[in-house]
């Protein structure tokens, strides 16, 4: 298998239906999906599985314990932090093959700690301010292709 396009990384997810989908979406764009660890679900959750249909086997993916254990894992990618609290959006990214697009719970979002690591690598979606947050699997799935649009989409394996 050829290396991943990118790294998405979900810190804490809690929804099992969002991880279901962000599994799908790294399937069709051959990404890898990073789990840091705790869920707020069980890796076999039905909803998971129901989620990611029949391409759950085709998935790369992995459970970590830290977000430390990713970094330490992939030295070399740069990282991308998306949170609404940014003030520089997705389109003003300049994203390459391999970074990380890291994503936080749905309900807390990233860390402050993690988030303060690289101000300038922190990353949002435009939209209205009547509108709190987007769903996580949207997000990622929009952020996702803005990426893989830049540097060119997928070649053929």
């Amino acid at each position: 298998m050829s290396s991943p396009s990118l790294h998405l990384v979900l810190h804490e997810p809690e929804i099992p239906q969002n991880t279901g989908n962000i599994g799908r979406t790294c399937v069709a764009i051959r990404a890898k999906l990073w789990l840091i660890r705790p869920l707020g679900y069980k890796l076999d959750d039905r909803y998971l599985k129901r989620a990611g249909m029949d391409y759950w086997q085709h998935l790369d993916w992995e459970a970590v314990d830290s977000w430390t254990e990713v970094r330490e894992r992939l030295p070399e990618s740069s990282i991308w932090y998306l949170t609404k609290t940014a003030t520089r959006l997705v389109w003003d990214a300049t994203f390459q093959k391999g970074d990380i697009l890291l994503f936080g719970s749905e309900s807390r979002g990233l860390p402050a700690s993690i988030l303060n690591e690289t101000p300038a690598h922190k990353l949002k979606l435009p939209m209205d301010e009547r509108v709190r947050s987007l769903n996580l699997a949207s997000t990622v799935n929009t952020v996702a292709y803005e990426a893989i649009r830049q540097f060119g989409g997928l070649l053929p394996e």
